[in-house]
């Protein structure tokens, strides 16, 4: 399995009002760097996975809707906690349905996504395509 990896970063704001949240139950800020994987079994006819370049207009229009934003307003997250593991796995199918619209992102056989809070924490959402 060959994979591609491109990371951004974005900012966020939000809160997680239930108590397994401790301080995060109020409203607090984030910084992620995003990383995401685009997996295939085989190399296309010009011996690479995705264009790099396409790879991270797809994964920066994805963040421009999320960046600088309140997730505690967001219609995507209404009635949601906008856990990492949550924003990771939103990242992921935002991502797969935007490349789904590429030749080269139909053949796709996955996209992961990890979401790095700091460098010692992160959460991961893998999504398989094409099962």
């Amino acid at each position: 399995m060959f994979s591609l990896t491109v990371r951004r970063h974005f900012m966020i704001a939000h809160s997680l009002p239930r108590e397994a949240f401790g301080p995060a139950q109020g409203l607090h800020g984030a910084t992620f760097v995003a990383e995401v994987a685009f997996r295939r079994r085989a190399l296309n006819d010009n011996a690479i996975v995705l264009d790099i370049g396409a790879a991270g207009t797809v994964i920066e229009e994805v963040l421009d809707g999320l960046n600088y934003k309140n997730l505690d307003d967001h219609p995507d997250f209404e009635g949601k906690l906008s856990t990492t593991e949550a924003l990771a796995q939103y990242v992921a199918q935002a991502v797969a349905a935007k490349i789904s619209e590429d030749d080269d992102g139909r053949h796709l056989d996955g996209i992961e996504v990890t979401l790095r809070e700091n460098p010692d924490a992160w959460a991961t959402f893998s999504l398989d395509l094409n099962a």
